[in-house]
């Protein structure tokens, strides 16, 4: 019973579709950061060395890229609601999960071979399941909004005849 439990809310925190990235990939990972009310997206770009239980819904990628000459790596958990969203800009042929190797490299030993992939497919990661979902739900919402609506003006119009009753008593009654 607890495990059944258990997988149904990781199934619930996992998004309907995310994007299928690979070790040697040049990713842009656009993240959202809180500076204390206020909220920006912030683009992470740079090549995954590492991708860790992409069928989990604690599926991580590593991504790291050179800023001003320094190394710096990131993960960022693909289901995590703070990523908006990721594109693969580039992808290269590697041949193991976990480039480590390129930690200790810089300049031209540090390049990956590029390789030819349809990048708008790639990118591509709409589920028309879940779009058919939130368009329901919008409508759900938009006619619980006109039916609030027309209620309000139901009783902005009782009110009003409330008040006119009572005017023309008071003019009746001077």
């Amino acid at each position: 019973m607890s495990f059944e439990l258990i997988q149904k809310v990781n199934a619930q925190q996992k998004k309907p579709a995310v994007i299928d990235a690979k070790s040697g990939d040049t990713v842009r990972v656009h993240q959202k950061i809180k500076e204390g009310s206020k909220e920006r997206i912030q683009v992470f770009e740079g090549v995954v060395i590492r991708v860790d239980r992409s069928k989990s819904h604690t599926a991580r990628i590593t991504v790291r890229k050179i800023a001003s000459g320094v190394g710096v790596e990131k993960s960022f958990l693909l289901h995590s609601p703070l990523v908006e969203k990721i594109e693969i800009v580039r992808r290269s042929k590697v041949r193991r999960n976990y480039l480590s190797y390129l930690r200790q490299r810089s300049g031209k030993s540090a390049r990956l071979k590029g390789v030819q992939f349809d990048r708008e497919s790639v990118n591509d990661v709409r589920d028309p399941h879940a779009e058919a979902e939130a368009a329901r739900l919008k409508e759900e919402a938009k006619a619980a909004a006109e039916a609030k609506a027309a209620e309000k003006a139901a009783a902005d119009a009782e009110l009003e005849a409330k008040q006119a009753e009572v005017e023309a008593r008071h003019n009746a009654e001077s």
